[in-house]
């Protein structure tokens, strides 16, 4: 089974803007399902496009299953199914021995940033950098399928 450990940080962003990304990706992603125990998306990453299928998280942990699909179909997919999307810019930037992956928010989820980290255990060790804040790995509001149906911006304070 595969399986996807991941952690979620908001980001300081005074500290965050001193800081150069390896590289910068766009990325549209629509929710074909939004199930309590399963979600499936279908996303357009660069010029790539994937759909994916993720199980019930337990702690940090969940099933994923991720296949490249041709990105005329995912675009395609995206048009048809779009109701709940998200767009972002996904920034990648190494620190030790790990990527991190920096996802700013656009459109109705603007001003939001979240850095994530995947691991290969819930207890692994990671170097922490100076520009990640708080962790909000289980703060349901700050999962993509959520920020697609309840936006940031609508809850934000």
């Amino acid at each position: 089974m595969a399986l996807e450990i991941e952690r979620k940080y908001l980001i300081d962003k005074t500290l965050w803007d001193k800081v150069t990304p390896e590289r910068s990706v766009p990325i549209t992603q629509v929710y074909l399902s939004t199930e309590p125990n399963k979600t499936i998306r279908v996303r357009t990453l660069g010029d790539r496009g994937y759909i994916t299928i993720k199980g019930k998280t337990t702690g940090i942990t969940r099933s994923e299953y991720e296949y490249e699909i041709p990105l005329l179909d995912a675009e395609e997919l995206i048009d048809l199914y779009g109701t709940k999307y998200i767009k972002k810019i996904r920034h990648y930037v190494q620190s030790g021995n790990h990527l991190w992956e920096v996802d700013e928010f656009l459109e109705f989820n603007a001003g939001l940033f979240v850095a994530e980290i995947e691991l290969t255990k819930e207890d692994e060790d990671y170097e922490m950098p100076t520009w990640v804040k708080k962790e909000v790995s289980h703060d349901k509001r700050y999962s993509n399928s959520n920020l697609a149906e309840q936006p940031y911006t609508s809850w934000k304070s």
